[in-house]
């Protein structure tokens, strides 16, 4: 999709197209839906001078991307235009505006910049508090794109976009910085921070520049690349890993690392933070009830932190299980009480399922090389319970450990 056709969408006649397009048939027979584009005469007339074919290409885009869209934006997402990698690689709405809501709380009206902004998800909910904010954006049409989202959400007084390359934003040029590194090039997707665009360093020199700010990074991010003057904080959404953001200068008070759950169901925000103090997890044999920490408490490294809050031992000490006597809900991690811990057999996993009437088995597995589609055809289980299988090593050996939900856990 070229800029010009993009913004043949955003004229009145182009917002009317748009809303007129049968979505059902788009989404069940995309020909079919482009062939009744073609002949409607008020396509042609959004840009006389551009084929058709590319309108009606335009248009099925858009309407393609918002239905994928509501994912991650909600019902905003109606209003709001994409590309196909900006949406991929946008920030999620419910992270952005936690993001937001910690740095308007620092901004005092300092001037902010969005670096590599894409389509403007994060733009959008710095100005939505109220932040003035500038991104730039080295691509012409993604940068098209998140003009016409300032103005789809009424925001043009407080935010704009300009084309530029983030290689030339000097630091210090925003007293408060947002920078997205692009991690995506010409392959696919790039894992090393070196190969981010801008490359990580020059991406935390702009950071340092500022007076506070923030860089989005991929959640696998070393921890050796972490800066020493940044905090770091590992953010999931409804137990699914989705990013890390680093913290710099106003903005970097707190623990050095915290892992925080999110959730898109009504739920407060949880957090978990490091104690600097805390040695190691204890390892002792299971008890009770076993723990299964978040994405995000695993990858900050704070699973001893996350055990401590309920008195846990590890299985093992290389293995993010811990276990207890008590179950206590959190976000933070998902608790299962523990009915048999067996050395792993198939022989004997398979006869104390059936033994037990389980015909719907969940498996998870955590330091566990079986192979759990096979594992599950082996299994052959059939009857009306219900059981969860861990796989996992305790030392050298592999271990399954038979569960069940807990109905009722006592709140965090």
């Amino acid at each position: 999709m070229r800029v010009p056709a993009f913004e043949a969408l955003l004229t009145d006649a182009g917002r009317e197209v748009l809303a007129g397009v049968d979505r059902d048939l788009a989404v069940r027979d995309g020909l079919a839906a482009a062939s009744r584009l073609r002949e409607d005469p008020r396509v042609a007339a959004l840009a006389p001078d551009l084929p058709v074919a590319e309108l009606v290409n335009a248009v099925l885009t858009q309407v393609s991307l918002r239905e994928r869209g509501r994912a991650k934006f909600g019902d905003l997402a109606e209003r709001m235009y994409f590309t196909p990698d900006g949406l991929e690689q946008s920030t999620r709405r419910s992270v952005a505006e936690y993001r937001a809501d910690r740095t308007a709380a620092v901004a005092a009206g300092a001037a902010a910049g969005d670096v590599c902004c894409g389509i403007g998800a994060d733009l959008l909910a710095l100005a939505r508090r109220g932040v003035a904010v500038e991104g730039v954006e080295l691509d012409p049409l993604t940068a098209a794109v998140a003009r016409a989202n300032i103005a789809a959400l009424g925001l043009e007084d407080t935010a704009r976009v300009r084309v530029g390359d983030a290689a030339e934003v000097s630091p210090g040029r925003y007293p408060l910085l947002f920078c997205d590194p692009a991690r995506r090039g010409g392959r696919g997707r790039v894992f090393d921070p070196a190969a981010y665009s801008p490359p990580w360093g020059d991406a935390v020199a702009l950071a340092r520049g500022s007076e506070a700010a923030c860089l989005k990074a991929a959640p696998g991010i070393p921890h050796e690349a972490l800066p020493a003057d940044a905090s770091a904080e590992w953010i999931s959404v409804d137990g699914e890993l989705k990013e890390a953001a680093l913290w710099f200068g106003a903005l970097a008070g707190g623990p050095r690392r915290r892992a925080t759950a999110l959730s898109e169901r009504g739920r407060a925000p949880a957090f978990l933070d490091e104690d600097p103090d805390l040695g190691p997890a204890p390892v002792a044999p299971a008890r009770r009830y076993l723990y299964d920490p978040d994405p995000a408490v695993v990858r900050s490294h704070l699973v001893a932190e996350a055990a401590a809050r309920v008195d846990g031992t590890l299985l093992d000490g290389q293995i993010a299980y811990f276990t207890a006597d008590r179950a206590v809900a959190s976000p933070l991690w998902r608790v299962l009480e523990i009915t048999e811990v067996m050395p792993f057999s198939l022989k004997r996993l398979r006869s104390a399922l059936r033994e037990r009437g389980v015909g719907t088995v969940v498996l998870k597995k955590r330091g566990s090389a079986v192979d759990t589609e096979k594992l599950r055809r082996d299994l052959r289980t059939s009857g009306p319970e219900t059981a969860t299988v861990v796989l996992t090593r305790i030392g050298t050996r592999p271990f399954s450990l038979l569960c069940r939900e807990v109905a009722a856990p006592a709140q965090d």
